[in-house]
Parts: C-alpha cells; sequence; structure tokens
C-alpha cells in the first residue's frame, strides 16, 4: 500500500496476522498505531516518508521477529521507547529524518548491520558496539563533543560510549576505550572518595525509593554514579555537590554507615547545604504552568467553566486567547498533605512519562500556593457517560460498531497500565466517565495513577462499578480493575446505568440483573440498548457478552488478564468488519 497519497490516521486496528507492512510513501498522519504491538509475527515494517507525529509508544516488546523498520521522513518525537531494545532480530533500522531525542542506548545490544539515525535530536554517544556495524550514519545530531565515560565496572565492553562531534558524518569512528588498569583506577578513586563523603554526611537521611531517580541519568552509562539520597539544586554549576548516605551500584548495596565514625560535617559544607533548597530528582516531563495563568484561563474556576467532578477533584475548562483549550483536574488538598507517602511531585513524574493512544495524557501541572493540578487535552466529544446516559434525542447514538472499538481501545489502556507499565499501575476508578472521546470517538481513559491517593479515603469510588471483594479502598487488584471494566462492557451493550435507583429493584443493579441472562441469546435481545435499533449482528453480541460474563465473575482468580481481554475484542472488530456491508452496524 505505498506511495498511494494515502491520507488521514493510519487504521486504529491492524490485521495482527501481517508479516509485511509497507505504508510508506503516503500522507498519514497522526502516531503509529498501537495495534502493531499485536503482530508478533511481523517481519517487515515501512511507515517511512509520511507526516507521522508525537512520541513512539512503547510498544515492541513483543515483535522478536521483526528484521527491518522504517520509520525515516517522519516527525516523530521524544526519547526511543525501550522496547526497542527487545528487537532481537532487528538488522536494519532508519530512523532518519525525525525530531528523536535523548540518547540511543537502548539500540547498543541489537543485532544492526544497517543503521541511519541522521538528522534527528539525539545526544550523547553513540555506543561503541555500533561502531562495528556494517553500516551506520549518523550526523547531523547533537552528539557530545567531550570524552565519553568509562563504562561501570562490570558492564559488557560492547555497550561502551565512543566520542562524536556533532560534524561527525556517523561512518567509522574511533574506538577509544580505557584499559582495565585505568578503570580499576578510576573505580579506586571513586570508592575513596565516596568513603569520605560518607563519613562527612553520615547523618543525612534515607534514600528515597527508587522510582524517584533520574532515568537519563541512569541510562546514560556514567561512570560509577551513586544513586544519592538527597541533590542540592542545581544554581550550583559549576560546582555541584551531593548529599549521599546510601550508595547502590549495579543494584548492590555498598558502603554503609559505620557506627565508629560519628563524625560531624565540616561546618562551611554544613551551612552551604542548610542555605540550599534540598529536593529529590522526579523528573517530570510535563509543562509547568503558573497559577496566575490559568485562573485567568478558567475564569478563577467558575462555575461556567466546570467540566465535572470526580473522586480525586473537580475538573474545569481553560481556554486562551489562542484558541487553546484544555482540561484542568483541580486535585483536593487532603490527597497531598504532609507526612503522606506519595507526594503531588511523584504523581506528576509517574503519570507525565506514560505513552498509548488510548490514554489521556498529562500535558502540564502547576502546583502553587496550596494549590495542585494537572492540565490534559481537551476532549469536545466529552465522555462516553455522557454519550450513553445523557444525549437528547438528536444526538446520533453509537453504533455498534462504534461501541466495541471504543471497548476494544479502553482493554488496550488498561492492559498498558497492568502489562506494560512498570510496576503494574491499579488505575482503581474505571468507569465510563473517565473514558474520554475525542473527534473520532477514538477512547482516551483519564484519571490514572491516583491508586495512592484512593488508598487514603473511605470514599466509596463508583457505584455499581466495585468488584465484591473490594470493600474498602487497600482491596483493589488489578482484577478488580477487570471487573470494572466488564460493567463498563455492560453499559455500553444495555445502555443502562450501573446502578439506577429509579427502576425496579431486582434492575437497580446492572450485573447482579444481566450476568443471569450473558448467556441466553433470546435475554440478550432483550438487554440490548433500544438506542441500536436492532442495527447490530447477534453473533457479535452473543460474544462481546461472553466476554463481560468472564470479567465480571465473582472470585479475582477466574477473571481473565486484559491482555487476553484485548485479544477477544480485536477478535470480535475483525470478524465485524467481515459483515459491514450488509448493515451499518
Amino acid at each position: 500500500m505505498s506511495k498511494n497519497n494515502l491520507k488521514g490516521d493510519i487504521p486504529y486496528q491492524l490485521p495482527p496476522n501481517v508479516l509485511h507492512l509497507d505504508l510508506s510513501g503516503n500522507g498519514f498522519t497522526g502516531g503509529a498505531p498501537y495495534s502493531i504491538s499485536q503482530m508478533t509475527d511481523l517481519k517487515y515494517l515501512n511507515l517511512g516518508h509520511n507526516k507521522l507525529n508525537g512520541q513512539l509508544s512503547d510498544m515492541f516488546g513483543q515483535l522478536p521477529k521483526l528484521t527491518l523498520m522504517d520509520l525515516s521522513f517522519n516527525r516523530l518525537s521524544g526519547n526511543l521507547p525501550q522496547s526497542f531494545g527487545s528487537l532481537s532480530s532487528l538488522t536494519t533500522l532508519h530512523l532518519q529524518n525525525n525530531q528523536f531525542t535523548g540518547s540511543i542506548n537502548v539500540l547498543a545490544d541489537l543485532p544492526l548491520n544497517d543503521l541511519n539515525i541522521e538528522n534527528n535530536q539525539f545526544t550523547g554517544w553513540i555506543p561503541n558496539a555500533l561502531n562495528n556495524i556494517d553500516n551506520i550514519e549518523a550526523g547531523g545530531n547533537s552528539w557530545s563533543s567531550e570524552r565519553a565515560p568509562p563504562p561501570p565496572p562490570g558492564a559488557s565492553s560492547k555497550n561502551t560510549n565512543t566520542s562524536r562531534s556533532s560534524s561527525n558524518s556517523g561512518k567509522g569512528g574511533g574506538k577509544s576505550g580505557m584499559s582495565g588498569l585505568a578503570i580499576a583506577g578510576v573505580v579506586l578513586g571513586s570508592l575513596l572518595a565516596l568513603v569520605i563523603l560518607l563519613v562527612l554526611f553520615s547523618r543525612r537521611s534515607s534514600p528515597p525509593p527508587s522510582h524517584f531517580l533520574d532515568e537519563e541519568r541512569l541510562s546514560n552509562h556514567r561512570p560509577f554514579t551513586p544513586i544519592v539520597s538527597q541533590e542540592l539544586s542545581n544554581d550550583m554549576h559549576p560546582t555541584s555537590y551531593k548529599v549521599v548516605e546510601l550508595i547502590q551500584f549495579n543494584g548492590c548495596k555498598g558502603l554503609q554507615k559505620s557506627p565508629s565514625m560519628g563524625l560531624k560535617p565540616p561546618p562551611s559544607l554544613n551551612d552551604l547545604a542548610n542555605r540550599l533548597s534540598v529536593k529529590r530528582s522526579t523528573s517530570i516531563r510535563a509543562t509547568a504552568y503558573s497559577l496566575a495563568d490559568l485562573q485567568s484561563a478558567t475564569r478563577n474556576f467558575a462555575t461556567a467553566s466546570l467540566l465535572g467532578e470526580g473522586s480525586v477533584g473537580r475538573v474545569y475548562k481553560a481556554k486562551y486567547a489562542d484558541g487553546k483549550v484544555l482540561a484542568v483536574k483541580k486535585i483536593s488538598s487532603s490527597f497531598f498533605q504532609s507526612g503522606q507517602k506519595q507526594g503531588f511531585p511523584e504523581v506528576v513524574s509517574s503519570v507525565s512519562k506514560l505513552r498509548h493512544p488510548n490514554i489521556a495524557e498529562i500535558v502540564g501541572y502547576c502546583s502553587e500556593q496550596g494549590h495542585n493540578m494537572l492540565m490534559y487535552e481537551y476532549f469536545r466529544n466529552g465522555s462516553l457517560h455522557q454519550f450513553l446516559h445523557l444525549s437528547d434525542d438528536f444526538s446520533r447514538p453509537l453504533t455498534w460498531n462504534t461501541r466495541v472499538k471504543i471497548a476494544l481501545g479502553t482493554a488496550r489502556a488498561i492492559e498498558y497500565l497492568h502489562e506494560v507499565c512498570s510496576p503494574p499501575m491499579v488505575h482503581k476508578n474505571i468507569k465510563s466517565s473517565n473514558i474520554l472521546l475525542d473527534a473520532e470517538l477514538n477512547p482516551h481513559l483519564s484519571d490514572y495513577g491516583f491508586a495512592a491517593c484512593h488508598q487514603r479515603t473511605s470514599q466509596n469510588l463508583g457505584v455499581g462499578y466495585n468488584a465484591p471483594e473490594c470493600t474498602k479502598p487497600s482491596a483493589y487488584t488489578l482484577k478488580s480493575d477487570v471487573y470494572s471494566f466488564g460493567v463498563v462492557m455492560l453499559e455500553v451493550m444495555t445502555g443502562r446505568m450501573p446502578f439506577d435507583s429509579s427502576r425496579p429493584r431486582s434492575e437497580q443493579c446492572l450485573v447482579r440483573w444481566a450476568t443471569p441472562q450473558l448467556h441466553e441469546i433470546d435475554s440478550l435481545e432483550q438487554m440490548v440498548d433500544p438506542a441500536l435499533r436492532g442495527l447490530y449482528p447477534p453473533k457479535s453480541l452473543s460474544r462481546f457478552a461472553e466476554i463481560i460474563a468472564l470479567c465480571v465473575q465473582m472470585e479475582p482468580d477466574f477473571r481473565p488478564a486484559m491482555s487476553e481481554v484485548v485479544q477477544s475484542l480485536a477478535r470480535l472488530i475483525q470478524g465485524a468488519s467481515r459483515r459491514m456491508e450488509d448493515f451499518n452496524y
């Protein structure tokens, strides 16, 4: 399908059994579809010479047979996804003429013999292993002109970075390195210096959890970079100090405080530390907005700007003079009181790194004067809840195929949180009002990343959505998320609310009413949303109900993993697409 002048987004759901996919030389826009992650037999992928933009999702972990990938001549940006490192058969990779940033260390262990990364915005050094491949083009980037640091002791020599200047064409290049004696000398010298620092600062506080650490600092192959308990502010350049208590190296604990070494820091260093603002490294990947700016855009958070209110806080519409519109979630201050384990910077650091086509991504944040807020893209079509339950007679109802597509996209988002994020992320508040719809009615899951906040509240987090085992906030698990998603699917199928006190008592709880009827085709026809006016394939409806029945089982262990749900819904869509010619479902 190359060179056909095709435009718009690449189809969301691509056939999972494809071996050779060539969409190059068209006018495709948007991002690379996440359904590529399901093409486990894919050997050839060419999306070059299009107008693709944005960051690549971390979706390449299950493509062991891929040998060639060409994403060149697009507008792709951001760091290379870590799942690139799983492309164990990749021999040809063309990324030239994009806007990629960061290091290329993730490519160091791939079996490449043809690599073109020209004309991007890569930084750092090129790993020595990549100098040994047959063909490499790396010019037009911002490679460091300084001498590359040696690898950490014990690291594979093939991962050693080599220094290059920005004018380097990318061909050949020196293979300078350090001898074993030189490396040993550096290590011993570093250890001696760290022993002295340990003695001087032995009374400092314990180190933060590992997820506070700067990811880029840990990935650049720097020599013996200690994991520190606290970092002094960056305005100390060019002379900066790091306060060290517990040193970790290559995942192992190193030097410990000795009870016999009770020395106090010299007064000069102690005074220096007291004058500086000590802070944890959070590596936030979102734009900081000022409180004054948000007050102006929301008309001082006026009631007329209120979009909705959830368990975490209220959401306001922010309109700017240039036409930009954002959704601003103003989080209740009680969630981030002093002394609590997880603060707002840690939440922002965590959620700002998530990238998925069906996730409502964080675009900004604000933390001033006790106000904690997150900014999201504004979706003019509102939420799935509004489409299902608040539409008037003049609104066009969601077709059956659109409903299944929304269910699949939401399932992919939850699968990403559960099975791609590390550690897995429990959403804990999956409901139709947290599924936002864009102009093409693609779903975007929101309100993720607040499980720790919900952990501290006894508030009922969604009447009708809670799994039976969730009698308290701390009881939520990945499988309780699966149950909540099953309830959403029931909403999609029936058009009913999860709990509706206006109905007869036996029908108020949607799951309790629907579950006994999910395996009877005659009952299903009576349960299906009347707004569909009978326009749905009976076989597709029956299989959709079977997936629901698995998700809403009483016992958590009997519920499927989200990856299984995704596969079942994907097969359902493939079957439905073959029947679209007969009806406008």
